[in-house]
């Protein structure tokens, strides 16, 4: 159990909570608290989903400035690879996540949240990549996740401006998956993902790793990628039950094996 990451598991969800208040600012000790949390949704198999949750006044609204602002070049070529895989770390768990999001998600709390599959988003909230005001680029993926999400024009224009993004126009360019008041947030994430707990959960995670993987792949290597995994599938007992369950016309049961 970490100390300022801290994993919840209820009915085959787990909620990662981030705990450093009052901004959830995301030290090296988060970001490797998140690496481990990530490690232990992907290992546990009574955890079908996640949720990331930084509480209900705020999300995350970036990185440590004060533990970055002496690092110098060589301080963080050390450390820039640590950061981005933590943050990787997350959008690899082969399992459904969706980020909560109140208050503020910025700079690298909008690049967590951009590691999970959907994001749920407060009215009130603001979303945006704000390190070109500190004279930085985004270093935790989010000029590379965000760009794959909204398109490179409508990144580009956050990111160049640091703007932030209101609740209505990350719903309107695909940044939120869904607005709801800020006091339903966490029920909406958890809803969200509560449809795939009883699911084939090596299909799902296979479905995963074909979106994901193929997005790095032209069409011809993404086709490939998935008849891989889709051949995969049938050796495992969900997919015997899935067809059997067709077959004899009745509801699947699903073990996730």
């Amino acid at each position: 159990m970490g100390e300022l990451v801290r994993l919840e598991i209820n009915d085959g969800i787990g909620t990662i909570r981030l705990e450093r208040p009052p901004m959830n600012a995301l030290n090296i000790q988060v970001q490797e608290e998140l690496r481990a949390v990530a490690a232990q949704i992907t290992a546990d198999d009574s955890v079908r989903a996640a949720v990331i949750y930084g509480g209900e006044k705020v999300f995350a609204a970036g990185a440590d400035i004060k533990e970055m602002a002496d690092m110098s070049y060589v301080d963080m070529a050390k450390r820039a690879g640590a950061l981005s895989s933590a943050f990787d770390a997350i959008a690899r768990i082969p399992k459904p996540v969706v980020a909560a999001i109140t208050g503020y998600a910025l700079g690298g709390g909008c690049e967590l949240a951009l590691a999970a599959d959907w994001r749920v988003v407060a009215e009130d909230a603001k979303l945006g990549q704000p390190e070109i005001k500190l004279g930085i680029i985004p270093g935790a993926g989010g000029t590379q996740r965000l760009s794959r999400l909204i398109g490179p024009a409508k990144a580009k224009d956050i990111i160049f401006t640091g703007r932030m993004v209101d609740a209505a126009e990350a719903l309107a360019i695909g940044l939120a998956d869904r607005v709801v008041p800020a006091d339903k947030v966490y029920d909406e994430a958890i809803n969200l993902v509560r449809a795939y707990v009883g699911g084939p959960a090596q299909a799902i995670a296979a479905a995963k790793a074909a979106i994901d993987g193929g997005l790095d792949r032209d069409l011809a290597g993404g086709l490939a990628w998935e008849s891989q995994l889709f051949a995969a599938l049938f050796a495992t007992d969900d997919k015997r039950e899935g067809m059997a369950a067709f077959v004899g016309k009745r509801p699947a049961e699903f073990t996730g094996r």
